[in-house]
C-alpha cells in the first residue's frame, strides 16, 4: 500500500476500467456523486484502460481534478493513450512495478476519397486534441527532450520507474486496499 494515511469513514476505494468514452464519463459522473453525498474526502482508484476519446478523457480530468473528493490514482497494469490524462488528474499517483505508461499525439483515419476540406477539419481538430493534452503533460510531468521527441512523432512507453523519474507517479506502489475494506468498481 502507499503512504497514504487512510480513514475508514473519508476514504474509498475503487477499480475503473475500459475504453475512456461517454459511458465510462457516465460512471464516473455517477460515482462521484455518490461519493459527495457519502462524505468520501479521498478516492483511491485503479484506473486500467487503454485509452479512447480524447473529449471524454478532457472531461473526466476537468471533472476529477476539480471534484471536491481527492482523488489517489493507482496504475496496476496498462495505463495509455488519453487514460494517461485521466490518470493525471489524481493529487497523487502510484504504479505497480511492472505497470506501464503510454502517451501519443491524436491519430484519426479519414473516410476513403475523402475532400481536402473534410481532411483539413480532421486535422485541425488533432491539432487541437494535441494543444490540449500536452498542455497536460506539461503541467504534471517532466520528460527529457529526448522523451518529447519520441512523443512528437511515435509512441512514448513509460515504465513505472521512467514514470517516478518523470514525476507522473509520486513512488512506486501496489494499489493495496486495507483488508476487510469494499472495494466497489465504477
Amino acid at each position: 500500500m502507499s503512504e497514504e494515511k487512510t480513514t475508514p469513514s473519508t476514504d474509498a476505494w475503487f477499480t475503473l476500467s475500459g475504453d475512456v468514452n461517454s459511458d465510462m464519463v457516465h460512471r464516473v459522473f455517477e460515482a462521484v456523486s455518490g461519493m459527495t453525498e457519502n462524505g468520501v474526502e479521498t478516492a483511491h482508484v485503479l484506473i486500467q484502460s487503454n485509452g479512447g476519446y480524447v473529449s471524454d478523457g478532457l472531461c473526466l480530468y476537468n471533472f476529477l481534478f476539480n471534484s471536491p473528493v481527492k482523488f489517489v490514482m493507482y496504475n496496476a497494469g496498462a495505463v495509455a493513450s488519453i487514460a494517461v490524462i485521466l490518470f493525471l488528474s489524481g493529487t497523487r499517483r502510484y504504479a505497480s512495478e511492472t505497470a506501464r505508461f503510454m502517451v501519443h499525439k491524436s491519430h484519426a483515419t479519414a473516410s476513403p476519397g475523402a475532400r481536402p476540406d473534410a481532411l483539413n477539419i480532421i486535422v485541425e481538430g488533432l491539432r487541437a486534441d494535441d494543444a490540449r493534452t500536452e498542455s497536460i503533460l506539461r503541467k504534471h510531468i517532466e520528460l527529457q527532450p529526448e522523451q518529447w521527441a519520441i512523443h512528437q512523432y511515435s509512441d512514448l512507453h513509460l515504465t513505472a520507474r521512467d514514470a517516478k523519474v518523470a514525476r507522473m507517479v509520486n513512488d512506486v506502489a501496489d494499489f493495496a486496499p486495507p483488508k476487510g475494506v469494499r472495494i466497489r468498481n465504477i
